[in-house]
């Protein structure tokens, strides 16, 4: 009763359209859930995420859920995610996605979902790490611990979005490192990230994954730029 006056008189919006939630709708609108573009990563063996990092790290399976387009529904969402405090965003995503992964053979053994991280100083601005709902909803979903103390961000740097793949290259190398206490030796560890772009930052905490003795790679991101 209630909360049903305060949404008569502070209604809900969408993140996505910003228009006024009705009473069965959460976070996200039932148009902008239908017209959000789809990757169907989690469908295609060898889709464009894993493409993304053939070559430059080994993984197990790499997907995202939606496709990123500038001015789109998506970039609003991340947007409000990471700068506006909408956590319950990450929240709402993380639970749709863990709903198509829990079925890919791939990640049946994954130990440990591990957020990439922020710097201290970023983490203490910002008071969140954008990702961490979005992780630990795949995590309850899941039935996967999230670890977010397994990597660390060693350098604090200005954002990276204006930088271009070389640039961003310059800047994420040896950023990251990682714990290597016996407890992560042969896990399985699923990484997660908002948007994959060039792959620089997540190939770089990759690495670090890697260096633990027995480690096996996986990547999940909430959206990819096409």
């Amino acid at each position: 009763m209630f909360e049903n006056l305060i949404n008569l008189f502070f209604p809900k919006a969408c993140s996505g359209c910003n228009s006024f939630l009705l009473a069965n709708e959460n976070v996200i609108c039932t148009v902008c859930r239908h017209e959000i573009p789809l990757t169907n990563h989690h469908k295609i063996g060898e889709n464009e995420a894993v493409a993304k990092f053939y070559g430059r790290i080994s993984i197990e399976f790499a997907a995202a859920l939606f496709y990123f387009h500038k001015k789109g529904i998506v970039q609003e969402m991340i947007h409000k995610l990471k700068y506006k405090g909408h956590q319950e965003i990450g929240t709402v995503i993380g639970y749709w996605y863990a709903e198509e992964l829990k079925t890919i053979a791939e990640l049946q053994s994954v130990d440990f979902i591990i957020p990439v991280p922020l710097h201290k100083k970023r983490l203490k601005e910002r008071g969140y790490n954008q990702v961490a709902t979005f992780g630990k909803s795949l995590s309850e979903s899941m039935n996967i611990s999230y670890n977010d103390s397994v990597l660390i961000r060693n350098v604090y740097s200005k954002t990276q979005t204006k930088k271009n793949l070389l640039g961003r290259s310059e800047v994420v190398e040896s950023i990251f490192s990682a714990l290597h206490n016996d407890s992560l030796h042969n896990k399985h560890f699923m990484l997660i990230d908002d948007v994959i772009t060039t792959g620089s930052t997540l190939e770089a905490c990759g690495r670090e994954l890697l260096k633990i003795p027995g480690a096996k790679l996986s990547i999940v991101c909430m959206a990819m730029t096409q």
